[in-house]
């Protein structure tokens, strides 16, 4: 093991820390990196590196080993911000951590790692891989409350060979733990629910200075009738009730963003009802649908839902075996095994109702 390299994304958080003290105590050459990156807001550059590389920087210095500070800002724009804007004003609420994983973490960094002589790479995720018949799978950690592989169903198979998840068999308290024992002479951050990119969480008024665009539009009824107007269709969200400034004889919710028209589609609670999505931009970590029980996470941290899967084309058609509630275009589905292992997922492109 003393002959292994690897590298470690790090934070400058608890889960991170944690992670690469663990691979050192077990023999690997660690070596941390850290990503820095500015985000252009309105007309200020935002930076978002601060604290969390200086925190990072003296973990390292502790635990005795290199640390290197990698910049992204390009790559970050490119491959995270854009495509997260875009999204949103097409009418579809992204999630970004699942396109960072993809493209910047497991993308980016891990090839980084690979071309300078690392032959693994590891970050502080609650997951687990598995090697079971001579291939690598992609499972839910022991913690599940913890779980994050709804953020990692879409990151190369091929990768799964050189990844490490150090936290894999440990509960959240247990890291903590460790984190206290370590005596890193540091304070335990809160955990963060923001996106990293917007840490006041405030993504409409991100849109807004970075759109400079009159996005205005009609709040119409499923039946037709228009109810009001509205500043944008990246305000909304499916299910959102909150804040649509009409008023009506029953709640209302949003129930569709019709693009085409610049229209939020408003109708009752059944209205958001349904059995069946298709999904495209597809990612499977495995080789073929198994042929068992499958259930799909629509949204993290909500409970998962018994489905059969279909393919069509390239795209796949996700049939419930009951109605469902505000599945959101944009947002990811993410289909697992009983025992937890990840078979796959996609970008939810299409409400069946």
């Amino acid at each position: 093991m003393k002959t292994k390299k690897i590298l470690v994304a790090m934070s400058g958080g608890v889960d991170s820390s944690v992670a690469a003290f663990l691979l050192k105590k077990q023999g690997y050459q660690v070596h941390g990196i850290t990503m820095a990156f500015q985000v252009l807001h309105g007309s200020s550059n935002d930076p978002r590196s601060g604290s969390g590389l200086s925190d990072a920087k003296r973990v390292c210095e502790i635990l005795d080993i290199p640390h290197q500070t990698l910049e992204i800002s390009n790559e970050f724009e490119k491959e995270v911000i854009k495509p997260f804007i875009k999204e949103y004003l097409s009418g579809r609420t992204p999630n970004p951590c699942i396109i960072c994983n993809r493209r910047i973490k497991f993308g980016f960094l891990f090839n980084y790692a690979m071309k300078n002589g690392f032959e693994f790479f590891a970050t502080g995720h609650y997951a687990q891989i598995d090697f079971i018949d001579n291939q690598f799978f992609l499972r839910k950690p022991r913690d599940h409350s913890k779980d994050q592989t709804y953020f990692l169903y879409n990151i190369p198979k091929e990768t799964l060979s050189r990844i490490l998840f150090p936290l894999a068999h440990l509960t959240k308290e247990e890291v903590k733990s460790l984190f206290h024992q370590l005596d890193l002479q540091m304070d335990e951050k809160p955990e963060s629910q923001d996106i990293c990119f917007l840490p006041r969480g405030d993504y409409r008024d991100f849109i807004k200075n970075r759109s400079h665009l009159d996005l205005s539009g009609p709040i119409v009824h499923i039946q037709g009738e228009v109810l009001g107007h509205h500043d944008g269709i990246y305000l909304y969200t499916i299910g959102q009730r909150k804040g649509l400034g009409i008023s009506h004889s029953r709640p209302l919710y949003v129930v569709d963003i019709d693009l085409t028209r610049n229209a939020v589609i408003v109708g009752e609670k059944k209205d958001l009802q349904a059995m069946a999505l298709v999904a495209n931009h597809v990612n499977f970590l495995v080789d073929r649908i198994p042929d068992q029980e499958i259930f799909a996470l629509i949204r993290y941290s909500q409970k998962e839902h018994q489905c059969s899967l279909e393919k069509i084309n390239n795209e796949i058609k996700v049939n419930f075996y009951k109605k469902l509630e505000n599945i959101t275009p944009g947002q990811s589905v993410v289909w697992y095994t009983r025992d937890g292992i990840v078979i796959g997922g996609g970008i939810i492109k299409e409400v069946l109702r």
